[in-house]
């Protein structure tokens, strides 16, 4: 059954286990979001839109949205290394966005924001991702209201340096610096040197009370919302509002590593992305 069809009856019977992968009391969500990416071409502009340029983390790819296209059934999000003039170069600047006379890799950055937000939910997001030195693949989220990280962020998948990571992040007393809460699991870990040639589904399932990442089925990471208490003076807890999601190939930077000897284009595969509330 083709991915659509399976969605379709999905809505129908109100039951759903997705390609395998068991859930525990499927009756109790419903899906609210879905993006299967079926339509060949851009992702669609209804559900996404792009970061462009230099955007955070030091990180050394330019982001536009001509590297990320719809393919088969899948989001394609392609690091390329490719050289271009930087349209924001300012000879002898001091800022890191500015003061690179050239682009040296470009990628693509998705987001909702302004077009998708949930608060608390199942989100969920099957697909394959390259681990080659310099590659900083992210599925994510960042809360609707207030600068980061006192806005909160989640990390329901991130890697790089041979570590996969599910983090939890919002505000300390210095203005942009983050409380973490993170968990690094080691590639060899998985006792499988095959890992980065399959598809893999991570998940969040987030309620009043926690944050729970896992990776196929396997629970990885559990924050107490009672601890995730702004500390810049507001007591506001960022968990406690919409998020959007985010799904990026960054290349190098502060923590992706080192690119140079890395074969080019890579690709981040996305199968889909589905987001669930409590019925």
């Amino acid at each position: 059954m083709g991915r659509l069809s399976f969605l379709w009856a999905f809505l129908i019977i109100g039951c759903f286990n997705s390609f395998g992968q068991s859930t525990q009391s499927d009756k109790d969500w419903k899906l609210v979001w879905a993006d299967e990416f079926e339509t060949a071409g851009p992702p669609n502009p209804k559900n996404w839109k792009f970061e462009t340029g230099f955007v955070r983390n030091h990180e050394i790819q330019w982001y536009q949205p001509d590297n990320a296209f719809c393919e088969n059934g899948f989001l394609i999000i392609e690091g390329r290394r490719e050289q271009k003039p930087n349209p924001t170069y300012q000879a002898n600047s001091s800022n890191w966005q500015t003061n690179r006379p050239t682009i040296d890799y470009t990628s693509s950055s998705l987001h909702t924001n302004g077009l998708h937000s949930w608060q608390y939910g199942r989100f969920e997001m099957r697909g394959r991702i390259e681990t080659k030195s310099g590659l900083w693949p992210a599925f994510w989220t960042l809360g609707v209201k207030g600068e980061w990280p006192a806005n909160g962020e989640i990390d329901i998948m991130e890697y790089y340096r041979n570590m996969l990571l599910a983090n939890v992040a919002w505000a300390t007393g210095k203005r942009y610096t983050a409380e973490w809460r993170s968990t690094k699991k080691p590639m060899a870990s998985f006792n499988d040197p095959d890992w980065s040639k399959k598809f893999h589904v991570w998940r969040m399932d987030w309620d009043e009370t926690a944050i729970r990442l896992y990776v196929d089925d396997t629970l990885l990471n559990t924050v107490m919302l009672s601890e995730t208490i702004n500390k810049d003076g507001t007591s506001i807890n960022p968990f406690r509002q919409p998020h959007y999601l985010l799904v990026n190939l960054a290349i190098g930077g502060d923590n992706g590593g080192d690119p140079s000897t890395t074969s080019f284009p890579s690709r981040y595969e996305i199968d889909y992305v589905r987001v669930y509330q409590k019925r």
